[in-house]
């Protein structure tokens, strides 16, 4: 075993070597020149970040994953602007035993009425909105009485009501237990602040006028979704941005034991977070499910390579560099590698760009940005902290001998790892080769899997209401049928009120599908109880409805109709047959009758045909960046060893995480996979800056075992340090209200680890291989 000491002053300086980052780190010598003059700079440019920050408004549309130029999208955008309803639906389930119990009702009905005098709300919809038979040629009578029959004539009245056609299944569930309220808001306030409020009064009047019944409310819809949404995304932003600072700071003080160095290694990446999600608000972005994730994704970016700089700067001070020598050595030595990570970083999220989803593309933007501000801020702050804050460097050295056990003793697991790692390098090799294909092949067995409650916090109320009227009213989701009708033809022409007819009675007989509403509803309903079903009574009662009702069914202009039903909150693979069915089945009515565009529209079917193919694209996007990754890694190095060395250590995180999504039965979701994908960038910066540094350990007389040795116990411990600073950054996203952001964080957090392990196992042997076989066959070259 060879004995291996810390880095000399001028360990590099033997042999001229080329950079591997042409150039770009000496960006970071710029601030050095001047670092007095570039902290002011960056006081100012600190102060501009702040003011962009409070620039950042959230996203929190429940389409946003799907919202791309598609003529699918596009078509459901316009479904959404000409009947405006279910995105401005609050649902209010009420559910319990006694809910049919005169007392009940009557404190029912009065919720009902108090909700209408809400601020905010424009219309409601409930069991006490349906009619008796019109008689008379009169308008019809309310279907409860004003006072409620007692005895057993309440009996009859409630079998009447449980067996009324507008109600049942759609308003009321079969078995009388559970009531759904449709309370309409204002457009102009879900868009606002003024959500919150609204929302607020609609749950406090919930709980005040049902008190004593023994029954529970919940809300649920798209704007009370949209609500939780924008509230767990603020709420996850301050907690990651506190879990991000603590974790660096702790870290940093508990191994360099000095006030200063923790300053000089954390601080950089936390100004980088400020500064980028600073330009990201001044440049309009808007926070989301995934740029919410943005600062512990800055935090992991840069604290690896800011943590680098710093133990390769300490160890030139302890070695008698004085502190502008050090760091500006450090920047030369360490840089190259510093810009090569943030290089393939970068290229991860360039790989996001050929997704097919807005949300994602600009994901991807964004974090190009904020890895470029990252890399010139850790290159420049990391010289500059270290030159201003770093006192009585001479006396580092003494200081720190004997105090420093914490770096020794992970130096020494280093060192113990790399001899018996490069004892068989071929064996090592193989077997890491066939661990990889045989991890590979589960991999490639995943599924695409998608599902609405996964982008909506699961631990509000939203989610929980969902699943009871998935469980009593067949569904919660709408999806809708689009008619739109041709030249010359109006709502109320024959062909157009039987093709409505016939576009109705497929979607209520489909499987899967309930609650189902259109104008032909109301015509069934007069022609079964008034007995006409002739256009001027349906005319005249089209006419009387308020618009917030009709508006739902029946654009402005009268061109165009919906029929909407509801479906359960299923995995969008258990979608997509309904809707390939319906869509199917509506051939037969397009053909009957020509000139009218039907199509199967709303955010289910819109999810349903696009999450597999969506999530399947960008899998394959991340096959590709493994090959482009190693190309560029090659390339930047100039070697063909080392593009090879890279590729088995940047495969295996992702195929292991992907793995550990096989074994817990979870397939490949958006989150999951966009976590894969930035997380191989992320992962290589591990073996960059071994790889790095066994190029500057390779010198004639020192064999290729040695130089793996000594590289990994130069560059080893910073990197473990850094991993469990980022794995700790990361998995603080479990404790999100949002499933995806849980799921994006640990897998995130778990691939951080397992590049790791890589790094440490995979690419020591595999390097050592590589670098033997190649000096033997150029030995066997010269021989011929």
């Amino acid at each position: 075993m060879h004995q291996i000491s810390k880095e000399p002053a001028h360990s590099d300086s033997g042999k001229q070597h080329f950079s591997i980052a042409f150039g770009l780190e000496r960006i970071g010598l710029i601030a050095l020149r001047a670092p007095r003059t570039a902290a002011a700079i960056l006081l100012a440019l600190c102060v501009v970040a702040v003011f962009g920050i409070q620039r950042i408004k959230i996203d929190d549309s429940l389409s946003q994953l799907f919202r791309s130029d598609t003529p699918e999208y596009k078509q459901y955008e316009e479904v959404t602007k000409r009947f405006p309803s279910s995105e401005y639906d609050v649902l209010v389930v009420v559910e319990g035993k006694s809910l049919l119990e005169r007392a009940s009702l009557e404190k029912l009905r009065d919720l009902v009425t108090d909700l209408q005098l809400i601020d905010g709300t424009r219309g409601i919809i409930s069991l006490f909105s349906a009619r008796q038979p019109p008689e008379g040629g009169k308008l019809p009578a309310a279907l409860f009485p004003e006072t409620l029959p007692e005895g057993a004539a309440y009996n009859a009245f409630i079998e009447k009501v449980k067996t009324n056609e507008v109600i049942r299944g759609k308003l009321l569930s079969d078995d009388g237990t559970l009531a759904l309220i449709v309370l309409a808001l204002d457009p102009a306030i879900v868009g606002n602040k003024g959500l919150n409020a609204t929302i607020g009064e609609v749950r406090k009047t919930m709980v005040d006028d049902l008190e004593g019944t023994g029954l529970s409310s919940q809300l649920s819809g798209v704007p009370v979704m949209q609500l939780e949404i924008r509230n767990a995304v603020e709420r996850d932003g301050l907690t990651y941005n506190i879990a991000g600072i603590l974790a660096g700071c702790i870290i940093a003080i508990i191994f360099f034991r000095r006030v200063s160095f923790m300053i000089v290694a954390a601080f950089p990446p936390l100004l980088a977070i400020l500064l980028s999600i600073g330009t990201l608000g001044w440049l309009g972005f808007s926070l989301n499910m995934f740029l919410n994730v943005m600062t512990p994704l800055i935090m992991v970016i840069s604290f690896a390579d800011s943590m680098q700089l710093t133990f390769a700067a300490r160890d030139r001070l302890i070695a008698g560099e004085d502190k502008y020598t050090a760091f500006r050595n450090a920047v030369l030595v360490v840089g190259p590698a510093c810009v090569l990570t943030h290089g393939t970083a970068a290229l991860s999220f360039l790989a996001l760009q050929f997704s097919d989803s807005d949300l994602i593309r600009t994901f991807g933007e964004a974090g190009l940005m904020a890895t470029i501000i990252a890399l010139i801020a850790v290159l420049s702050l990391v010289p500059v902290f270290g030159v201003l804050l770093v006192r009585k460097e001479s006396l580092l050295a003494t200081k720190v001998k004997g105090a420093d056990r914490g770096v020794e003793a992970l130096r020494a697991f280093c060192r113990w790892i790399a001899v018996r790692m490069v004892g068989r390098p071929g064996l090592f090799s193989l077997i890491a080769l066939l661990v990889v294909i045989g991890l590979g092949i589960i991999y490639a067995s995943l599924e695409p899997r998608y599902r609405l409650a996964d982008q909506v916090p699961d631990k509000q109320q939203a989610v929980e209401a969902s699943s009871r009227l998935d469980a009593k009213l067949t569904g919660a989701n709408p999806i809708d049928v689009l008619i739109e009708f041709p030249k010359g033809k109006s709502l109320y022409d024959k062909e157009t009120l039987d093709t409505i007819a016939a576009v109705h009675s497929i979607i209520e007989k489909q499987a899967g599908v309930g609650n189902v509403w259109s104008i032909e509803t109301l015509r069934r309903w007069l022609a079964e109880k008034a007995g006409r079903s002739d256009v001027a009574i349906l005319k005249e009662y089209v006419d009387v409805l308020p618009a917030y009702l009709s508006r739902r069914f029946i654009s402005e202009k009268q061109d165009a109709v919906v029929v909407s039903g509801r479906v359960p909150d299923l995995d969008s693979s258990q979608i997509l047959p309904t809707v390939e069915k319906l869509d199917a089945a509506m051939g037969a009515i397009r053909t009957a009758h020509p000139g009218y565009e039907i199509a199967v529209t709303g955010l289910s079917a819109i999810a349903a045909r696009n999450s597999a193919s969506m999530i399947g694209k960008l899998n394959h996007g991340l096959t590709i960046e493994f090959l482009l990754v190693a190309v560029f890694i090659g390339l930047a190095f100039r070697s063909v060893v080392v593009m090879f060395a890279s590729i088995l250590p940047g495969i295996f995180p992702v195929v292991l995480s992907g793995t550990v999504l096989w074994v817990l039965g979870e397939g490949l979701q958006f989150a999951s996979v966009v976590a894969l994908t930035v997380s191989f960038g992320l992962g290589l910066s591990a073996t960059i800056h071994f790889l790095n540094r066994l190029r500057l350990e390779e010198k004639p007389g020192v064999d290729e075992a040695q130089a793996v040795e000594r590289a990994t116990v130069l560059v080893g411990p910073a990197l473990i340090l850094t991993t469990v600073v980022l794995a700790c950054g990361l998995v603080v996203t479990v404790f999100s209200d949002l499933p995806s952001l849980r799921l994006f964080g640990w897998l995130s957090a778990f691939s951080m680890i397992a590049a790791l392990i890589a790094d440490l196992f995979i690419l020591r042997p595999t390097a050592m291989w590589l670098i033997s076989t190649s000096h033997r066959l150029k030995a066997a070259m010269r021989n011929k």
